[in-house]
């Protein structure tokens, strides 16, 4: 005789919330230098599941990155498509850089690769864009800036994303990358008190560049900064990177 199967585990109960509300379901990934996210959004953008979180692995390979992301989306249930926030230059879902993960991201077809796991339409941005849509007000000029393991940059006009804008790897001060002098690496070494005057001259130095109509901030380490803001810039929650997901799949085709 041949052995039992074994039982199939039951699925996962859906909250009152997901249970009423028809329509598709996005499952919005934020891929960090330290931690993987994701909830699901239900079909007016709002978050219809806790968001979940996993370390990144170390190395972050796009395989070991891959493995941690099957168990993260296992975790919350039924999906309809996917939006993914990436730290690099993504282009047609293929990434192009990822500085603060691992150099084997280059070249690599990431929204088909998750396409190809999840048996779903994924999308893919960059990170920072990602989080402008869950803030931005869609008028003139906006830019965010995001402050964790590296900076992250995007620009907007009237609420077109303009695509790619990688700021954090510019020439800024002393030698020194906008994001070699505010990522993570330097708050460790200089501290909190001379941080946030880097930050500070960051800003500086960005304003009557761009001159947005709003500047926000974002990122984990957003929440550490301790001086008087301008009237212009404002701390983002950093759920944004994951609320802003919805806007990739709008009806206008996103440049990813």
């Amino acid at each position: 005789m041949s052995p039992a199967a074994a039982p199939k585990p039951s699925p996962r109960k859906k909250t009152p919330r997901e249970a009423a509300a028809p329509g598709p379901r996005t499952l919005a990934i934020d891929i960090g230098g330290t931690g993987l996210k994701a909830l699901i959004l239900g079909p007016d953008g709002k978050a219809l599941t806790e968001r979940k979180r996993v370390p990144t692995p170390k190395p972050a390979t796009h395989q070991a990155v891959m493995r941690e992301l099957k168990k993260l989306i296992k975790a919350l249930g039924d999906f309809d498509r996917v939006s993914v926030g990436f730290p690099g230059v993504v282009d047609e879902g293929v990434t192009k850089t990822a500085h603060n993960l691992h150099e084997s991201w280059e070249g690599f077809h990431f929204a088909d690769a998750l396409s190809k796991a999840t048996g779903r339409p994924v999308r893919v941005l960059n990170d920072a864009g990602v989080q402008g849509f869950g803030v931005i007000e869609g008028r003139g000029v906006e830019m965010v800036l995001t402050l964790g393991t590296g900076m992250g940059c995007a620009l907007y006009v009237d609420g077109k994303y303009v695509p790619n804008l990688e700021l954090a790897h510019h020439p800024f001060r002393n030698g020194k990358t906008y994001e070699e002098y505010v990522g993570e690496a330097a708050l460790q070494r200089v501290g909190k008190k001379k941080w946030n005057k880097h930050v500070q001259r960051v800003l500086e130095q960005v304003q009557p560049i761009w001159n947005p109509h709003k500047l926000y901030l974002g990122g984990g380490n957003a929440r550490l900064i301790d001086f008087p803001l301008p009237k212009n810039v404002i701390i983002t929650e950093n759920i944004a990177g994951l609320l802003g997901g919805f806007a990739l799949w709008k009806e206008e085709p996103l440049p990813q």
